[in-house]
This record gives C-alpha cells, sequence and structure tokens, in this order.
C-alpha cells in the first residue's frame, strides 16, 4: 500500500491494513466474512491508552477528572475525524458501490478508519511503534491545546449544583442496527424537559442535550 510507504511502515502483515479500510457495504458486497469494525474496537482501546499515558505524565498537577475530560477532546468522533483527513486515510475508505451515506455517517466512517488503522497497526508493529506514530498525530494537537470537544454535561451539573436543581437524562428514542444504532435523549431539569439530543452513544446523545439545556438557561 501506498500508504504504508508514506508513513515508512515496514509492514509484517498487509493484510491487516487492507481490512482497516474496508467498510461493511464493501465487505456484504463483496461476500467478505470481516470489515474495518474490529480493529476500530481495538484501535479505541489503544489510542486511550496512548493518550493517557502521555496526560498522565505532562502534568503532574491534574487531576483524574481533568485528565478525563481533557482526553475526551482529543479523541472525540470530531478529533478523529480531523486525524483521518490529515493524513490522508478518507481517500483509502472502501465503501460498497450501493452504499448511501449521510454526511454525518460518512464523516463517522472517516473517523471510524483512524481508529481502525491505529489497532492495526498495533496488532502489527506494536506498542512502541504506534506511540511514536501517535506522537506526529495526536501529540502536538495536545501540545497547541487544540479543542475539538466541550463538555456541555460538566458545565450544566455545575450551574445545576450551584442551583440546587435536580439533573437528569432520559432515554427517549433508539434506531437502527446494534453496530449502528442513533440515540435520541432528553435532559431534564426539576423534571422538565429543557432539550433532547442525538448521537450514535447516549453519552454524545447527552452532550448535545446538554449544550441545547445551557442556551437555555
Amino acid at each position: 500500500m501506498q500508504l504504508l510507504k508514506k508513513f515508512s511502515i515496514e509492514a509484517i502483515n498487509t493484510h491487516l491494513y487492507e481490512l482497516a479500510f474496508i467498510h461493511e457495504s464493501y465487505a456484504n458486497e463483496n461476500n467478505l466474512n470481516e470489515c474495518y469494525q474490529r480493529l476500530e474496537f481495538l484501535g479505541d482501546s489503544v489510542l486511550d491508552l496512548v493518550v493517557s499515558e502521555f496526560l498522565y505524565n505532562m502534568d503532574s498537577t491534574l487531576t483524574e477528572g481533568q485528565l478525563t475530560r481533557i482526553r475526551s477532546n482529543y479523541v472525540c468522533r470530531k478529533a478523529l475525524y480531523t486525524y483521518s483527513i490529515e493524513l490522508g486515510l478518507d481517500q483509502y475508505i472502501k465503501l460498497g458501490s450501493g452504499a448511501e451515506l449521510t454526511r454525518g455517517e460518512l464523516d463517522s466512517v472517516i473517523s471510524d478508519v483512524f481508529e481502525s488503522f491505529i489497532g492495526a497497526l498495533y496488532l502489527d508493529q506494536g506498542l512502541n511503534r504506534v506511540k511514536k506514530f501517535l506522537s506526529k498525530t495526536i501529540i502536538p494537537h495536545i501540545e497547541n491545546g487544540d479543542i475539538f470537544f466541550y463538555d456541555y454535561k460538566s458545565e450544566l451539573k455545575q450551574l445545576c449544583d450551584q442551583e440546587d436543581l435536580d439533573l437528569s437524562y432520559e432515554l427517549i428514542h433508539e434506531e437502527g442496527e446494534p453496530h449502528n444504532k442513533t440515540f435520541t435523549m432528553a435532559v431534564l431539569i426539576n423534571e422538565k424537559n429543557y432539550g433532547t439530543g442525538i448521537g450514535r452513544n447516549k453519552k454524545e446523545a447527552e452532550q448535545n442535550a446538554a449544550k441545547i439545556a445551557l442556551s437555555k438557561l
């Protein structure tokens, strides 16, 4: 793969890197029994580990909560999408010819392949090679203090705590296949609905709901 030459990766198992870009639609269309989803799962955990270790060593004064919030900024969907585009990974994605994806779904796939590529790199080259790769990919964004994600839930909780308001979230609706669900969450303040948010998981939907609630408050 040209991509491997670009990153000076001497692959032991090139199949892993090819698999990292195969979307489910392409796999189904070509009767393949695998796609990038398992690598994405693995890459997600490896990414969390490497970023967590860097942040831990970066500043010994950061608390667990602060580390968690900072990490979430650099492993969120928007951040992953940015890394993927910067590296040109989007150019290697294999979609089925009949796949009809919305702009949001395509952006999500672009985010996914960054994680699946990290998963492939980890299995093929090991953790130290992943750290070296991410030191040129994510770490500069951390050192620059780039913002990809704002924690609306934490801000809303702090506000409600100050005003002694009861805050909770409620699942309104969920739809889609198990691997591609969409959730709708409502944010309730003193049992009154202050907004609903939609996301690929409950946490994302809650963040979107909290953002709406903050705008009203």
